[in-house]
């Protein structure tokens, strides 16, 4: 992204000159001994003509415009921006200091709002609210939520932002201005700006990928502002986007062609489709089942990890064709993890970021995941939120195990307080609830690649994709 320093009238002063005030009995005396004039060039009345006669001129125009404007072109009215432009053009008798003044209030009567609207701390998930609350999003059936700056729904303003805190939103504001009044000190940044949102950190994987992901070799640029010298100073985008429900309006079709169109970019970017796959059956024609263990280190890791990888290493040597790759997503780079999903059937994997990266598997991958103690009463509607990619990029969910065991907390289990202790526990294990569990979903996948084997033959197989 590209920045260009901003073309502005820095005019601190209004320039208008000030009237001789009289009383009434003062202009009564004199009555008789002038001729008042209605020009004076000091008088009130002058802006008064000079505001007539633009408005009288824009008026005029704007009807001729209308009559000479063919029925399907697209109404001009919303952009108040051209109007004025139109006014400057054609007011030939409007007075240039009065415009500037005029654009010096505009400039000056630019109202910052807060990016966090805390009234609706409660509800920062339904509608409009908290974030950005006193705008709309536009929505097509079936597609995502957005905004669009400028557009008709903005009356043609550009978005603008102010403050730079990272920990609460709340001190950050946001405002709309026309792109010739922006407010003084802005910076003006060109191009088009995406601006994401959702009340977690993007430090974490998930956050970050659920609003924006870049295929074509660079990195995601993320702004910071370094140019800007003052946290205080607005910044104002030539264009901006603005996605306060990441995938929230989509239709399930849609999210899984969007899924389907990362997943197939991701593999041709990492040369994944035409190599780094397993065969799909071994040589006595057995389908091949992939079973990945994605571990973490540290917050909800297993308390016994080699217990746990023992008892899927055993279930997996019963079946013919099943391999168990034991990996750690935080010592692989992008496309190494891209390639170890690639060829993963069966995704293991504690609650976290990580499991993120179901969507890079075959459609109809199934997926494990395992809770510590406290989740469920205690950490709300997030918890949920691998569940929810699991249907929306087209894989199967084939539950979760949550610990009953763990820290203890010194209030009443269900307080909310205890969460800040079951967040980051460690996962136990239950060896006979893990060996069926992962009996039964081997044999269920076993099952359905059998299908599907019988289904492809004299067909291309799943590795490839023309990322259509």
């Amino acid at each position: 992204m590209t920045k260009a320093p901003p073309v502005l009238d820095r005019t601190t002063g209004t320039g208008a000159g000030t009237s001789p005030i009289s009383d009434k009995a003062h202009r009564l005396k004199h009555h008789h001994q002038r001729t008042p004039s209605p020009f004076s060039f000091y008088s009130p009345k002058l802006s008064v003509y000079i505001l007539s006669t633009c408005v009288l001129l824009f008026i005029l125009f704007h009807i001729q415009y209308s009559l000479h404007t063919p029925p399907s072109s697209p109404s001009p009215s919303w952009s108040l921006t051209r109007q004025w432009q139109r006014v400057i053009n054609t007011s030939a008798y409007c007075n240039s200091s009065e415009l500037k003044s005029m654009a010096d209030l505009l400039r000056r009567s630019v109202t910052f709002l807060p990016l966090k609207d805390l009234r609706y701390a409660q509800a920062a998930l339904q509608g409009h609210t908290w974030f950005m609350s006193s705008m709309y999003d536009s929505h097509e059936e079936g597609e995502v939520q957005f905004q669009q700056f400028p557009s008709e729904s903005s009356q043609g303003r550009l978005l603008c932002m102010k403050g730079r805190d990272k920990h609460d939103g709340s001190w950050n504001s946001y405002a709309l201005a026309w792109p010739e009044t922006l407010p003084l000190n802005a910076t003006f940044m060109k191009g088009l700006t995406f601006v994401s949102y959702n009340h977690y950190n993007y430090d974490n994987i998930w956050h970050g990928l659920s609003a924006m992901a870049t295929f074509d070799g660079r990195q995601p640029y993320v702004e910071g502002f370094e140019g800007v010298g003052d946290d205080d100073q607005p910044v104002c985008f030539e264009k901006s986007v603005v996605m306060r429900h990441n995938e929230g309006g989509m239709s399930r079709e849609r999210r899984m062609e969007a899924y389907d169109l990362m997943r197939c970019k991701a593999r041709v970017y990492c040369n994944v489709s035409l190599e780094g796959r397993l065969a799909d059956v071994n040589g006595r024609g057995v389908p091949v089942i992939g079973i990945t263990m994605f571990m973490r280190t540290g917050p909800r890791s297993f308390r016994n990890e080699t217990a746990v990888v023992g008892i899927f290493q055993r279930e997996c040597a019963k079946m013919d064709g099943c391999r168990l790759m034991v990996a750690y997503s935080h010592n692989l780079s992008f496309c190494e993890q891209v390639k170890v999903m690639s060829w993963t059937d069966i995704l293991v994997s504690p609650h976290g970021a990580q499991l993120t990266n179901m969507f890079l598997m075959d459609r109809n991958s199934s997926v494990m995941e395992f809770f510590p103690k406290g989740w469920l009463k205690l950490a709300g509607v997030g918890q949920f939120v691998y569940q929810w990619i699991a249907s929306w990029s087209g894989m199967r969910h084939q539950g979760a195990w949550r610990d009953p065991n763990g820290d203890k907390c010194p209030f009443p289990e269900d307080d909310r307080r205890c969460m800040s202790i079951f967040k980051s526990g460690k996962i136990g294990c239950n060896e006979t609830y893990f060996g069926e569990w992962a009996r039964n979903v081997l044999n269920e996948v076993k099952a359905r690649k059998v299908d599907e084997l019988a289904s492809k033959k004299n067909t291309t197989t799943s590795s490839g994709c023309t990322c259509s």
